[in-house]
């Protein structure tokens, strides 16, 4: 399948991108490039707080109107928060195109945090915090990201600290949105069947007047990768793992052959090399996963799992010993042949999800200012070799190359 799209920046510097889709329902929203890593020392979860707070008034509607003006025409109205950008966006029927679009315009743009809907979502996100902290499973990833990132932002929780949020007010959401909350610092994208001249007549409509505001947000690299191992106390039923490394940026050429070699290893695939060392063989794990998440300029490895308090170090080994294989040699033509033909076919299988490719659409282009596809994506899986993933595995996959997190 092949994904036509086509894009436009207008004189406010608003970038627009747009590809058709099969069905009637329109995807639609802003990116803009403001995440976490964006937040001063004395904001953090901030960014996440924001999102949060868009929705809870602008110079034109209060909370309620916003609540249901796509909700009362079946549609669905959402956003969230990343390292690198939020993106507030929108489901609905192509009938509905301009009503969603001037909403979407007016919270991105025009919204004025009114103190007691900030006092009011201070306990809503104080309460997701609790929630989040209750969940060693999800909590475990963010803190392995802060042992990697140690001292960087790209490290900071997503949510923040209750002590910070307790601060936060309307001056807050005001200060962090006139620093980056412009035409020039987002992306506006469209999947659906929408002509793109009538997408370009309401963004100019509805924008004109907002100034173009700053294009470029400036970002501190991570300071050099040392790995750790680190145990920390938390009174689960489980012991919790996470061991991995520092990856490689969204734009490296070998990101495309670790996403292969993460595959193979822990993908949602049952017959991942992991899952079948761990769970299938030795009934050690109810699940065991690998991930790669890629930023602007880094990335992340990661292997997870939980099991008995008896059993971590076993495995902890067997772990390694799937790594190693990937060391010691190449894989044959025969499972190089079968990985990328898994790959791909998930690949394909992930495109049927229109949401998803309308975020990773406006993520891209954001972040790289084009949009390539999933052919290309094919095109790169295709080309790689055996003596390429082998040179990757022995670049990250070296025992002392790992930091190892522990929940006991």
């Amino acid at each position: 399948m092949r994904t036509l799209h086509t894009t436009a920046t207008l004189p406010n510097g608003l970038r627009i991108i747009h590809a058709p889709s099969p069905t009637s329902v329109v995807y639609c929203g802003y990116a803009v490039n403001a995440g976490t890593r964006d937040e001063q020392p004395h904001e953090l979860g901030l960014a996440h707080f924001v999102e949060h707070m868009l929705f809870k008034g602008t110079t034109r509607r209060r909370a309620w109107h916003i609540l249901n003006r796509m909700e009362n025409v079946g549609g669905d109205l959402n956003a969230f928060t990343n390292k690198e950008e939020t993106v507030i966006y929108s489901a609905f029927l192509k009938k509905d195109f301009a009503r969603a679009l001037e909403l979407l315009t007016d919270i991105v743009f025009h919204s004025t945090f009114p103190q007691h809907e900030v006092e009011k979502e201070r306990g809503v996100v104080l309460e997701e915090i609790e929630c989040y902290e209750d969940n060693p499973a999800e909590l475990i990833f963010d803190d392995f990201e802060d042992i990697l990132f140690h001292g960087h932002a790209l490290g900071h929780n997503i949510l923040g600290t209750p002590r910070h949020i307790k601060r936060f007010d309307t001056a807050s959401g005001r200060s962090f949105t006139e620093r980056y909350y412009h035409p020039a610092n987002a992306v506006l994208f469209v999947y659906g069947n929408i002509p793109f001249s009538r997408i370009v007549m309401w963004a100019e409509r509805l924008t004109a007047h907002i100034p173009a505001g700053c294009a470029n947000t400036t970002r501190t690299a991570p300071l050099p990768y040392v790995p750790r191992r680190v145990e920390t106390a938390r009174r689960t039923h489980q012991t919790h793992v996470m061991m991995g490394c520092v990856g490689y940026p969204s734009s490296d050429k070998r990101r495309t052959g670790l996403y292969l070699l993460n595959n193979m290893l822990g993908g949602p695939g049952m017959n991942s090399w992991l899952n079948i060392a761990l769970r299938e063989q030795m009934g050690l794990v109810y699940n065991v996963e690998s991930n790669l998440v890629s930023y602007t300029d880094t990335g992340v490895f990661n292997i997870y799992f939980g099991t008995d308090a008896n059993e971590a170090e076993r495995c902890m080994e067997l772990t390694l010993k799937e790594l190693d294989r990937l060391r010691e040699q190449p894989l044959t033509t025969l499972q190089l042949s079968a990985a990328k033909k898994q790959l791909m076919g998930q690949v394909g299988v992930a495109s049927d999800n229109f949401e998803n490719t309308a975020l990773g659409m406006a993520k891209t282009y954001l972040h790289y200012g084009e949009y390539e596809g999933m052919e290309a994506l094919f095109r790169r899986i295709e080309a790689l070799t055996a003596k390429e993933l082998w040179d990757i595995a022995n670049e990250l996959f070296q025992r002392d190359n790992l930091t190892v997190l522990t929940y006991r």
